[in-house]
């Protein structure tokens, strides 16, 4: 962690700290950046190892993808609502990669026509659960704060209990993506591990070999 303000140098002197140390596996930049500075955040996102980027941020992230879908994807019509470097963008590509017919939108329409979901546009139940197609899978990424009687309660992009009428299976808005989002994480910092650890040990034992 950083003391603010500091300047882009000294962040990408510890990111460069980070990449050459051995004992470290996995790195993420927590996002956005809290600085009183202007700081470029794609260069700060690029200059972490690719090798121990566990967040899938950095431009080459493929390598960190699950090749692996949980329901079918080839051939299904799928919608991306937001189009955001965090969520809509990535979202939009690995549905390609998976051979989806994708869309990528910010305005609402042909969501009735989805078999495929997702929603990031960052405004509470933007999307009505009449508009979801019925069968339909609904991936719910809003994060709303929205103040209550009984305090601020956590809201989705999409209306939960009209969108359950319809929908085969739709993420929660609280425990969905995120718990997700969590352990993806650690099986991706887990894999990098592994990686790591058995490349340390092979140098370790080239070099003993050599030595005789």
């Amino acid at each position: 962690s950083l003391l603010t303000p500091f300047l882009l140098p000294q962040v990408l002197r510890g990111i460069s700290a980070v990449n050459r140390n051995p004992l470290v596996h996995g790195l993420i930049v927590q996002l956005p950046l809290d600085s009183m500075n202007p700081i470029d955040t794609e260069k700060v996102i690029n200059a972490v190892n690719p090798e121990k980027d566990v967040d899938g941020s950095v431009h080459s992230y493929a390598h960190m993808c699950d090749c692996v879908t949980g329901v079918p994807v080839v051939g299904k019509n799928a919608l991306v609502v937001g189009r955001s470097k965090i969520v809509g963008a990535p979202m939009h590509d690995l549905l390609l990669w998976n051979h989806a017919t994708t869309i990528i939108y910010l305005p609402l329409f042909c969501v009735s026509r989805a078999d495929i979901l997702v929603v990031a546009a960052g405004k509470p139940e933007i999307v009505k659960g009449e508009w979801v197609k019925v069968g339909g899978l609904v991936i719910d990424c809003g994060i709303n704060h929205i103040p209550g009687a009984k305090g601020k309660r956590l809201l989705g992009d999409v209306h939960q209990p009209s969108a359950l009428q319809r929908a085969a299976f739709i993420t929660p808005v609280p425990g969905g993506v995120g718990p997700m989002t969590v352990a993806m994480l650690m099986e991706v910092f887990l894999h990098s591990v592994t990686v790591h650890t058995s490349t340390y040990n092979s140098d370790r034992l080239w070099r003993s070999l050599g030595s005789h």
